[in-house]
């Protein structure tokens, strides 16, 4: 059994609220959960005390046992001193798709062809 220390989303329509669950990653987004560690409101301002509770011991104890956090989570967990997020870096996100560089590989030849003079 796969574990995630993932969000669930509750709150209503615009006004989100979520509880830090660990759960089975089978299991739906907003459905069973093994554990409850905590809650975040993404409304209340940054610097806001009751923002994220987390409790972070059973975090570790859990991350101890294998539970893997999702992106989000690593970044909340990072905000209150719990692991280490690494950087994530894909440069190749930015390069333009087959499709993409084709057509300006052919607009460039096109370009080109019309600079030459005729002889």
């Amino acid at each position: 059994m796969s574990l995630k220390i993932r969000l669930a989303r509750g709150g209503a329509k615009k006004r989100p609220f979520y509880r830090v669950v660990i759960a089975d990653s089978r299991s739906p987004r907003d459905g069973r959960y093994i554990e409850k560690i905590g809650y975040f409101d993404p409304l209340k301002e940054k610097d806001a005390a009751d923002r994220l509770v987390l409790d972070a011991e059973k975090a570790q104890a859990w991350i101890a046992k294998g539970a893997l956090p999702t992106d989000r989570v690593a970044r909340l967990l990072e905000s209150v001193g719990v692991g280490k997020r690494e950087a994530r870096n894909n440069p190749q996100k930015a390069q333009p798709k087959k499709k993409a560089q084709e057509r300006a590989a052919a607009a460039a030849e096109a370009a080109g062809a019309a600079e030459a003079p005729a002889a």
